[in-house]
Order: structure tokens, then C-alpha cells, then sequence
């Protein structure tokens, strides 16, 4: 693939030049290849954007739910078909490994497929009415335009999840993908949809510096909902904004997610989960778990093992597919994690397994005797470090993972499954799992969290509850009598 040609925006159905005097370089995270540069947009073309989402959004609501249906299983089929020359793409631009790459793409099938069902299960609705002669009519509607904001960890499946789900409602998107995966997250995106069929201007493509624009995107007067997905910092700024302009939000944001292990698990069990959602792309992934809330009475059997796994996983180029662990996004966030890491061995926390460090590189790192006021469990640390809380009893191991500002997943080891389901409807979190680890995400199932991890549910019928608003019109149908005229 010639990565040189993802270079342009898509407004109104074409591909052109940013109008910024600004360019973006798209580096390799691992080997710093220069992937393609890009001019960015200004705010002129966001005017373009929104005014191209506009004007064509009407007519997109009016096609029938059986051509809507057919443009996304089109894109579905040209998705698939692109997973060759996608994989080495995903792989050089997010520094993801070969496994990764695939199953995200995977996951962005998968939402596609549900959401293709979305157009027919929209209906409206008739309710009788407390007066006389009244009929009461329910429509269920496009919000209008979308302005989504998509992450860079999961950059295709998460702007695609609430891309797909806007387009299958009826409604128009601005995408505004994050610029180290804006390939991935937004052009493959625009490519897609283009070559599906779908009509001009219902979807498209912003790459933008936010030191240029500002909060121009989530502040402009066309889109009536913004969808983001990322840190909780960007997540509560958004919603302020969008709070005081009364748009709609729909905000999935970070995690803090706590994995217990009581006396009774299975610690093989537990281990193999554990190595799963710690590790998983390098633990740069939302629903990851943070901090493991280990029974004392299972602590050092369970940290053993832990220690003994994580310290064969292979760690270096992501184009190896025997590669489980590559390099993090951008050194800034290997820079966090060490920092992060010596406040807490400051504050008595032990490193057992310490990983080397190479530019971008982070071998897996296990830190034991941890406390839950230290910055390792209070910062969401997106790296593959293992944080190990040690708990004397089931009470305070739902009293620890409740210690947070977010909410968003977790996860319950227990050999008694009503027990692990007991301790998990006391944690507060939208989403958790009992003898599974944390990354979990299916496309029918309300995904979202709770506290600081965000506002609204995606996926199934709650994402187009999201994408939607409902109009109530009343027919009255013979004279009403009023109490005066």
C-alpha cells in the first residue's frame, strides 16, 4: 500500500488538500518511518464539512431502510475484502501487533453487521391520549448531523462504531479521527463508504490540529451531537462545551478497571485472563484492566504466576506476528508510565518484573504491594504494567475497585459464580465480567461506563436510542372542548 496517497480530506464526496498552512507527519511508533504527511483542515474546512453533512443529510434520512441496509453490507464486503493490505497498515501506523490488526478488524465488521440491522428495526409509535378525539404519534428520528471524535488506540473499530451507527439512523457525519492513527481511523473509513456507494456528503473526513482549531468542531452550529471516544480529561471539557451550546453527547471515555481475585478462584483461571487484559495492545485499550485486587490469602501465588507468564511474552517489532507486545503510541506515554511508576515505588510499591524500556518499547512490568492511593492505581496508566493490590477480605476488595473516579469495566474471579456475580453487582462500573477479564465489546450489548468513564450506552438498540430523538405529534381529531375560547 502507498501510504503516501492517504494525504487528503473527504468533503462532499471528494478527496482535496487541507486548506491549514499546517502538515502532519505520520510516523511508525516503532521505527519511525515516515508514513505519509498530510496539509490539515482549518476551520474553513469544517464550514465545508458540516455545510456538505447538511445539505445531504435530508435525502439520506428519506432512502428506504433496504438501501441504507444494502450500503453498509456493500462496505462490510469491500471491508473485509481491504483486511490484507489493511493489516500492515494498521500494524506500521498504530504500532499494533499482526493479532491486533486483525481482530479489530474483526470488531469493526461486527458493528458494521449489527448496525446493518438498524435501519429496519426504527419504528415509530402510536399511544392513545388522556383527551378525547386525540391520537398521539411518536417519530423516531435522525438527531440530524454527527460530529464524531475517534481515539487512536482502536482508531478504526471506534470511529466506526458510532460512524456506522449515525449513517444506519439516518443521520450525516463529520469524522475527526486522531492524527497519529488518522489513516486507520479516518481515511480507510472515507474509502470504504465511497466505494459503497454511499451518497455525497453524508460522511465526512476532518484531520486537525487542535492547537489550530480549538473547540471549533464540538462548538459549530450544524452538528446537533458530538460522539467522542477518549481520555476523560477531553471527555469533560467536551461535555462542558457541548453543555452550554444544549447539543447531544455521547461520551465514552477512560477506565480505572479493577480486576478481583478472591480466595476462591482458580488461579489458572485467573492468570490466563489476567495475561489477555493487561496485555492486549500493550494495555493501551480503555476497558484494560488498571489495577489487580488480589485476596492476600491467593497474593503470592497469584503474582508468581502472573510474573512468571508476563516474562515470556515476546516483546519488539509488531511485524513479527510472534510479536504480543510492541511499542506504545508516542514516547510521552512511555515517559507517564515510568513516571508514574517511580512515585509509587517512592511511596513503597515493589517492581518484581521490570521491563526494559527502548524508545517506545515497554517490556511488561509487574509493580506489587501496592496501595490504592497511589498514583499507579489512580492513573489510568495505558502501557503494560501490572499494578497488584493486596486485600484481606471480599469486603475491602469491592471497597478498593469502588475507590475511583471512573466506572467504566472489570472483572470478578471467584469459584463460586453467584458469588463473583453477587461482588459484581456491588461494583460501580456500566460494565463488568465474572471469570472473564475486562476487554469485552459485543455489538448488541450496552457498552458504556459509569462516573468518569462517560456518558450514554453504545451498541444495539441503545445506539440508536443515541443516534436518534424522538418527535411526539398529536392529531386531534374532533373538536376539543377547552375550559375557555
Amino acid at each position: 500500500m502507498k501510504y503516501a496517497e492517504w494525504n487528503q480530506l473527504f468533503i462532499r464526496g471528494e478527496w482535496k488538500e487541507g486548506k491549514s498552512s499546517n502538515k502532519y507527519i505520520n510516523q511508525n511508533p516503532y521505527s519511525k518511518e515516515v508514513l505519509a504527511e498530510i496539509r490539515l483542515a482549518n476551520k474553513q474546512d469544517m464550514d465545508d464539512a458540516y455545510a456538505s453533512a447538511r445539505d445531504a443529510q435530508r435525502a439520506w434520512a428519506k432512502v428506504s431502510a433496504t438501501e441504507k441496509t444494502a450500503v453498509i453490507e456493500r462496505a462490510i464486503a469491500i471491508l473485509e475484502g481491504k483486511r490484507e493490505e489493511l493489516v500492515p497498515l494498521m500494524v506500521r501506523e498504530q504500532g499494533c501487533t499482526v493479532l491486533k490488526a486483525n481482530v479489530e478488524i474483526g470488531i469493526a465488521t461486527g458493528f458494521m453487521r449489527e448496525a446493518a440491522t438498524y435501519p429496519g428495526r426504527i419504528h415509530d409509535e402510536e399511544l392513545s391520549s388522556i383527551t378525547a378525539g386525540k391520537e398521539n404519534h411518536l417519530y423516531c428520528l435522525p438527531v440530524g448531523v454527527v460530529g464524531v471524535i475517534a481515539p487512536w488506540n482502536f482508531p478504526l473499530h471506534l470511529a466506526m462504531r458510532s460512524v456506522v451507527a449515525a449513517i444506519a439512523t439516518g443521520n450525516a457525519v463529520v469524522l475527526k479521527p486522531d492524527l497519529q492513527t488518522y489513516i486507520s481511523g479516518g481515511c480507510v473509513i472515507a474509502k470504504v463508504f465511497e466505494e459503497a456507494g454511499l451518497p455525497s456528503g453524508v460522511l465526512n473526513l476532518v484531520v486537525s490540529d487542535l492547537a489550530e482549531v480549538g473547540d471549533y468542531f464540538i462548538e459549530h452550529p450544524i452538528p446537533r451531537m458530538i460522539s467522542f471516544t477518549g481520555s476523560t480529561a477531553a471527555g469533560r471539557h467536551i461535555a462542558s462545551v457541548t453543555g452550554k451550546h444544549l447539543k447531544k453527547t455521547a461520551l465514552e471515555l477512560g477506565g480505572n478497571n479493577a480486576f478481583i481475585v478472591l480466595e476462591d478462584a482458580d488461579l489458572d483461571q485467573a492468570v490466563a485472563a489476567a495475561m489477555f487484559g493487561k496485555f492486549m495492545h500493550q494495555g493501551q485499550i480503555c476497558m484494560a484492566v488498571n489495577r489487580f485486587v488480589v485476596d492476600r490469602k491467593v497474593y503470592g501465588a497469584f503474582v508468581e504466576r502472573l510474573t512468571d507468564k508476563a516474562s515470556q511474552l515476546a516483546v519488539g517489532n509488531p511485524e513479527d506476528p510472534n510479536t504480543v507486545i510492541g511499542p506504545l503510541i508516542n514516547r510521552n506515554q512511555v515517559d507517564k508510565i515510568l513516571r508514574v511508576i517511580g512515585e509509587s515505588v517512592a511511596l513503597g510499591a515493589r517492581i518484581v518484573l521490570a521491563g526494559s524500556v527502548e524508545d517506545n518499547l515497554m517490556a511488561p512490568t509487574i509493580v506489587v504491594d501496592v496501595k490504592n492511593d497511589m498514583p499507579i492505581a489512580q492513573s489510568e496508566l495505558f502501557g503494560p504494567v501490572a499494578a497488584i493490590i493486596p486485600v484481606d477480605s471480599e469486603e475491602e476488595a469491592i471497597q478498593v475497585a469502588n475507590a475511583s473516579d471512573y466506572g467504566l469495566s472489570g472483572a470478578v474471579f471467584s469459584g463460586s459464580l453467584e458469588r463473583g456475580e453477587a461482588v459484581a453487582q456491588q461494583i460501580h462500573t456500566g460494565m463488568i465480567h465474572v471469570n472473564d477479564q475486562s476487554v469485552n465489546d459485543e455489538p448488541h450489548i450496552a457498552f458504556g461506563g459509569e462516573k468518569g468513564s462517560g456518558l450514554g450506552r453504545f451498541n444495539g438498540k441503545w445506539s440508536i436510542e443515541e443516534f436518534t430523538t424522538i418527535k411526539w405529534i398529536s392529531v386531534q381529531r374532533e373538536p376539543r372542548h377547552y375550559p375557555f375560547s
